[in-house]
């Protein structure tokens, strides 16, 4: 009897693992918009912050590395594109262009980084998948905090202050849910 374990298959994200068709991209697609817009409902006001906590951040690095980089950015983006158009799915029921309008920009470019790492296999383990979350929300916030200040009329170091440090801790526990999450779904799909 082998105890040898067969190597995990890089090259594919989670939703590739579901037969492919054009009706599965666009489900998978509009389910990850839905998914951001539903999250991005988890809102929690910052005292001194025009940005929010939500869980929107989470759901958009979840949709970029289970869809993969082509339908994550769509995903994103069509998320983008509805809240524009009037969908009340921004954080705090919002719709249109706030000053926090540059963290759903980020979240686009984000979605593509992660899905690139994930169709790499970067999460399949606890480790790299956290450094895969930590890339995907330095891409938020080096778009997020200066579109921040632009929109907002601050100073780099007042963005900082409003919208980047108050978020460090809830985001470490957003990678270490994904640490649990990712490499767990890979270990049932694997079964």
């Amino acid at each position: 009897m082998s105890t040898a374990v067969a190597p995990r298959r890089t090259g594919q994200v989670l939703a590739d693992l579901i037969p492919a068709s054009r009706v599965r991209d666009v489900a998978l697609v509009v389910g990850g918009a839905a998914l951001t817009g539903l999250a991005a409902q988890l809102s929690v006001p910052v005292p001194g912050s025009p940005v929010p906590v939500t869980g929107q951040t989470f759901a958009a690095l979840l949709v970029g590395t289970t869809l993969g980089a082509r339908r994550g950015v769509a995903s994103l983006a069509l998320y983008a594109l509805a809240g524009l158009a009037g969908l009340p799915w921004f954080a705090q029921g919002t719709s249109g262009i706030s000053v926090s309008f540059g963290y759903i920009l980020g979240m686009i470019l984000a979605s593509a980084a992660v899905g690139a790492l994930a169709r790499r296999g970067a999460d399949r383990s606890l480790l790299r998948t956290a450094g895969t979350m930590l890339v995907g929300e330095a891409i938020i916030y080096a778009i997020g905090v200066p579109y921040l200040a632009y929109a907002a009329d601050m100073s780099a170091s007042a963005a900082i202050a409003a919208g980047l440090t108050p978020f460090l801790l809830g985001d470490a526990l957003k990678a270490a849910l994904a640490m649990g999450v990712l490499p767990t779904a890979w270990k049932l799909v694997k079964r």
